[in-house]
């Protein structure tokens, strides 16, 4: 078991199911059934992954001063996740409404409320920080000023750059110039993976990239093995949504490669976890346990 710190959103999130993108317009639709209410976020579903997967976390959000933190309060004890670096000092607890299909498209809507604008106490992530072995700094504006600090305490970092097209990027520059485990998508990339995880290693020094690809799995590179390779998706149960997919497959990296060191293992089991996953409605269900991920990992060839 690895102690891990998590920094990162939590938000009240909405998924609606459709048809087809695009949807057609009509003034009352019934979608029965079709319409699901959780507590959610980037930090939330990392720090939960985790959880499951054995890990103890210190878990550092900020909620608002409203009806919405309860349902938050009630989540983290639900899940066993300690909420005592989860924070009310927000006016509104950040929302998202995520519009998702059957065929693993989707549109996410998320209103960040004033977190942007919002400071987490520094002598509370120093706290946080003692005893964990890792940090997951997730790209939110609360968390920047800690990569720093946990660069010059010398914990490894990881975070999760999302969708992005541009290896200067204002936002994301310093989160990657940060990490030694940096995650992102393919969706936004000016040229190929493979490129792109090359190009990043070079400008930034980063010791381990992993693109998520989607349907087609995902990009490993590994700079002191000076390895790049693609690792196939596998289909272990039907798409209900893909939200959250890449949450789950970072959040299974971190936790075996805290493990074992293993960064190829580590990817293979963490393709086979965000399969799970997509089998699930909201971004923040379909974690399994370590135990039932082992169990499925055995029924496959990855």
């Amino acid at each position: 078991m690895s102690k891990i710190l998590v920094a990162g959103l939590t938000n009240i999130e909405v998924t609606l199911k459709v048809d087809t993108f695009p949807i057609p317009y009509s003034p009352v639709l019934y979608p029965f059934h079709g319409i699901n209410s959780s507590v959610s976020g980037v930090g939330f579903n990392v720090a939960k992954a985790l959880t499951r997967l054995g890990d103890s976390v210190n878990f550092l959000s900020l909620v608002g001063k409203d009806a919405a933190q309860k349902l938050v309060k009630q989540a983290l004890s639900d899940e066993d996740i300690r909420g005592k670096y989860v924070l009310d000092r927000l006016k509104q607890t950040p929302h998202s409404v995520v519009i998702y299909d059957s065929h693993g498209n989707r549109q996410i809507n998320v209103d960040l409320k004033d977190i942007q604008e919002s400071f987490y106490p520094q002598v509370l992530f120093e706290q946080a920080l003692v005893d964990c072995s890792l940090a997951v700094l997730c790209n939110i504006n609360f968390a920047r000023p800690f990569l720093d600090l946990a660069r010059r305490t010398g914990k490894r970092i990881a975070t999760d750059i999302h969708a992005i097209a541009d290896i200067e990027d204002a936002y994301n520059r310093d989160y990657m110039a940060a990490a030694n485990i940096l995650f992102m998508s393919h969706e936004h990339l000016p040229c190929s993976p493979e490129d792109w995880a090359k190009w990043l290693m070079h400008r930034y020094g980063t010791e381990i990239v992993v693109i998520g690809l989607g349907g087609q799995g995902a990009l490993l590179a590994v700079k002191d093995d000076n390895f790049i390779e693609r690792i196939p998706a596998v289909n272990l149960r039907p798409i209900i949504s893909t939200i959250g997919a890449g949450d789950s497959l970072f959040s299974c990296f971190v936790h075996y490669y805290q493990q074992t060191n293993d960064p190829y293992e580590s990817i293979r089991k963490a393709v086979v976890y965000a399969s799970y996953k997509i089998g699930a409605t909201s971004a923040a269900d379909g974690f399994l346990s370590a135990q039932e991920l082992d169990a499925w990992f055995m029924r496959v060839a990855v």
